[in-house]
């Protein structure tokens, strides 16, 4: 299940490049509230932070209700789990086009944007007074009510490559999937 939401993060957030005028995008990162409503209405939440670059690269670093680090290099994924000194390597089923993404976006209003990947709907509102991204909406394959509000966001900042580099400790065990 987790790893259905990880997959399904790297897509909505991939997608909220396109509030600002997708040519100008490049780098994207903010602090990230994440809600799931369950359709047995068991809600959880996570708090952390997410960096992405147009390039492909993406880090989501989850800090509540668990620490955990996912990052992504287009279609490869580690997920580096230091509460259970492990680190998880998997290839993605597809590789993450983000620009694909970006054009698949429609805008609704001044400050929405829609999209369909995969057979999922996503709704994306941007502030209204400087075009960044608030949160995102969709309902995932599970039928679970998925909302990621951010804060404290950034867009076309630096974002140094060093960030997306993880290095696996001598002590953590690797699973490979």
């Amino acid at each position: 299940m987790f790893y259905k939401l990880i997959i399904s993060s790297m897509l909505f957030l991939s997608v909220s490049f396109a509030a600002n005028d997708i040519k100008n995008l490049d780098t994207f990162k903010a602090s990230f509230t994440q809600k799931i409503v369950s359709t047995s209405d068991n809600i959880i939440e996570y708090k952390g932070d997410v960096f992405i670059k147009k390039s492909g690269k993406i880090l989501w670093q989850y800090k509540t209700p668990v620490v955990k680090n996912v990052y992504i290099n287009d279609n490869f994924a580690v997920v580096d789990e230091p509460e259970l000194e492990q680190a998880i390597y998997t290839e993605l089923e597809s590789e993450i086009n983000i620009i694909k993404l970006l054009n698949t976006s429609k805008k609704i209003d001044n400050n929405t944007y829609d999209t369909n990947i995969d057979g999922v709907d996503y709704i994306i509102k941007t502030s209204k007074s400087d075009d960044k991204i608030e949160f995102i909406n969709y309902k995932d394959k599970l039928e679970n009510k998925v909302e990621i509000k951010f804060s404290n966001v950034v867009q076309n900042g630096e974002i140094s490559d060093q960030i997306f580099k993880f290095t696996v400790p001598d002590y953590y065990d690797i699973i490979r999937k």
